[in-house]
Formats: structure tokens, C-alpha cells, sequence
């Protein structure tokens, strides 16, 4: 395997238009109607939680972190994590999920929900949402309903609908 001189750092607004073409390239126009990305549409990424990786001037990676509620509770959605498909299988993406996810921490958040393949997220420390707990706006797998607590005891608090929320 090649070495790559790979960078990790904070999305900025010219990243927009390569992260776009990015999402295209890996999920296709599908995208478009998933559950997690329609809760996305409602509440802009953070970017002090999202982050980007690069070979060189390249971006071959993003990962976004959005506000949500979790019932009455504040929480973040992870989504989309993204690589460039030729960029796959190299760490990458670990790398980006550790980034954000300790940034997460260090900003007090305390609860991180995805939609996505928990075989994948397991290392992370992600597990499936207890069934009934929370209600995602649309259907999703509740096998791929997955969150992570970066503070003890929040996702006990979390009740009820996933939704959007402004910050």
C-alpha cells in the first residue's frame, strides 16, 4: 500500500462545492431520500465539529457533524462521512470519525447519533438506539439506528423524535 501525506482539518466554506461533488460521487442522487440526510437539510453542519482530509490539495475525505434534537435532548448527527472512493480502505475515514468525535467531546456534546453500518462504528464506540427510544423522520433500519455517548447517561434521557435543531 502507498503512503499517503494526508491532512486533517476543519471544513472551511470553499471546501462546499468539493464536498458536494464528493457526495455525488460516493452515494449518488439516492442521497437525496435518506432519512439522515433530510434531517441534515433541516440544521446546518457545524464547523467546528466537521472536518475534511486531504492528500496534498486534494480533498479525499469529509465528515460533518449537525445539531439535533433527540426528543428534548441536544445531540449531534454524524453524516455524512465520505471518502473518495479511490481513497478507500486506507484509514481515512477513521481518521476523520476520531477527529470529529474528540472534538465533539472537548465542546461539551454528549450524545452522537448515524444512520449507518454498526459493524463499521462498533470501534468507535457507536451501538444500536435501544428500539422505541427515538423516532428518526422517515424509515430507517433500526439495526443501522446508531449512537454513541460522550457523556454517561445521556441517551437515557433521549425520548422521542429526531429533529432538527437551529443553533
Amino acid at each position: 500500500m502507498t503512503e499517503l501525506s494526508l491532512t486533517i482539518r476543519p471544513e472551511v466554506s470553499g471546501d462546499a462545492d468539493a464536498i458536494e461533488r464528493l457526495h455525488e460521487r460516493a452515494f449518488g442522487p439516492g442521497r437525496f431520500a435518506r432519512s439522515a440526510y433530510r434531517l441534515r437539510e433541516g440544521a446546518a453542519h457545524d464547523p467546528g465539529l466537521s472536518f475534511t482530509a486531504n492528500v496534498g490539495t486534494l480533498l479525499v475525505g469529509s465528515v460533518r457533524l449537525s445539531p439535533i434534537w433527540a426528543g428534548r435532548v441536544p445531540a449531534l448527527i454524524l453524516g455524512p462521512l465520505t471518502v473518495e472512493p479511490a481513497f478507500e480502505n486506507r484509514g481515512i475515514g477513521a481518521a476523520l470519525m476520531t477527529r470529529s468525535l474528540a472534538a465533539a467531546r472537548a465542546a461539551g456534546h454528549g450524545l452522537v447519533l448515524l444512520v449507518g453500518d454498526e459493524p463499521y462504528y462498533r470501534r468507535f464506540g457507536f451501538a444500536a438506539v435501544p428500539r422505541g427510544r427515538l423516532a428518526m423522520p422517515g424509515p430507517v433500519d433500526p439495526a443501522r439506528f446508531l449512537a454513541l455517548e460522550l457523556v454517561a447517561g445521556t441517551l437515557a434521557q433521549a425520548r422521542g423524535p429526531v429533529t432538527a435543531r437551529r443553533t
